[in-house]
C-alpha cells in the first residue's frame, strides 16, 4: 500500500481521477471550491474530541456527516460508533467521495456524492426514515443565497426527536440559520483550531 502522502491515480470507467494524500487533496479541494471547503487547513483533534463529545454512541445507528473532505472526522466518528450503526457521508465534490471510497474500507461507511439540503432523499434512498445525528463543517455564511436556510430545515426534517445538528463554523451567523428550526441550542468556543472555531449543537427536542 502507499504512504498517505503519494499520489494515486484511480480509475472510475472512462475517467481518471487524481488523488493525492489528504493534506494535498484538501488542499486542491479548497482551491476548488473555496465557498464550500471554508478553510484550508483540516480541524484539529481538540475541535474533533469536543465536537464529538455531546453524542450519544449507544443510541446512535445513523449518522451523516456534511463536507467530509478528507474525512478528518469520519475515521473518529467510526472509532466511536458501534458495529451495526451507518455513517454516511455527503459531499459535492467528486474529488473529495473518490478519494474517501478508496481509502475508508469500513463497511459501515456510506460515501455519497450529492447536497445537504437533499439529506432526507438520501436517507430514504438507504432505507432509513432519519439519522440520530448530522454533523457539519459547511460554511453557512458564504453558502448561496437560501441554501444554508435549506439545509437547517431539511437537516431538522431529518433527526430523529432527540436528536442533534452539530456545527463548526467560524461565523458566529450561523446561529441565524439554526434558531428557526432548532429551539435549543448550545455553544462553545475552541481555540485549539486553525482558525479558532465556533461550535454549536442544536437539539431537536
Amino acid at each position: 500500500m502507499s504512504s498517505p502522502s503519494a499520489d494515486r491515480v484511480l480509475d472510475r470507467g472512462d475517467n481518471r481521477v487524481a488523488a493525492s494524500g489528504p493534506l494535498g487533496t484538501f488542499f486542491k479541494g479548497f482551491l476548488k471550491n473555496p465557498v464550500m471547503v471554508g478553510s484550508i487547513i483540516p480541524s484539529s483533534k481538540k475541535l474533533i474530541d469536543n465536537m464529538l463529545g455531546r453524542v450519544d454512541w449507544a443510541n446512535t445507528k445513523v449518522f451523516v456527516e456534511y463536507g467530509p473532505g478528507v474525512g478528518t472526522f469520519c475515521r473518529p466518528i467510526l472509532e466511536r460508533m458501534a458495529p451495526d450503526a451507518t455513517l454516511i457521508a455527503i459531499d459535492t465534490n467528486p474529488d473529495f467521495i473518490s478519494y474517501l471510497d478508496t481509502r475508508i474500507t469500513d463497511s459501515r461507511f456510506v460515501p455519497v456524492l450529492g447536497s445537504a439540503a437533499d439529506v432526507g432523499a438520501i436517507l430514504a434512498e438507504r432505507g432509513h426514515f432519519h439519522a440520530d445525528y448530522v454533523l457539519s463543517g459547511l460554511p453557512f455564511s458564504t453558502l448561496p443565497p437560501g441554501v444554508g436556510d435549506i439545509i437547517a430545515r431539511e437537516t431538522a426534517e431529518a433527526l430523529r426527536p432527540g436528536g442533534c445538528f452539530l456545527v463548526y463554523q467560524f461565523n458566529p451567523k450561523v446561529r441565524d440559520f439554526l434558531a428557526p428550526h432548532f429551539p435549543r441550542i448550545d455553544h462553545a468556543f475552541e481555540l485549539v483550531n486553525i482558525p479558532p472555531a465556533q461550535l454549536y449543537w442544536a437539539w431537536k427536542d
